[in-house]
């Protein structure tokens, strides 16, 4: 078995690019390309633990900020359970972390990310 703990350095940057698009469009207020950043950041970082609890974090204060009920309830076994999954490396390839998805589907990736990964050197398991 196969143990994750921390964000490759080569896919950190990707990630971080991601939270900080997220921060500008909440920002500028467009919530929709912000949770868009949000949903690409969980992807990048969902096979470790620290990245992926915290864009479950992200994601849950996003859902009190527009008091999305639905939101709120399903980030909070996303936060609890999440992090653990990625821990034991079985997570839901692909899957963007909404409360709008399944929490168990993998999602096909898009061809853009799909790039981040070999541009990072890191094979999608």
């Amino acid at each position: 078995m196969k143990f994750n703990t921390t964000i490759p350095p080569g896919l950190k940057p990707f990630y971080e690019l991601e939270l900080n698009a997220y921060r500008t469009e909440f920002i500028k207020g467009d919530f929709n390309m912000a949770w868009n950043h949000l949903e690409r950041a969980h992807i990048i970082g969902q096979q470790y633990p620290y990245a992926h609890s915290y864009v479950h974090w992200k994601m849950l204060q996003f859902g009190f900020k527009m008091k999305s009920r639905k939101e709120i309830i399903g980030q909070i076994p996303r936060l609890l359970v999440g992090g653990v999954k990625s821990f034991v490396g079985r997570i839901p390839i692909g899957n963007p972390g909404g409360a709008n998805v399944p929490p168990l589907k993998s999602f096909p990736i898009d061809e853009e990310l799909q790039e981040v990964f070999i541009k990072a050197g890191v094979q999608i398991s």
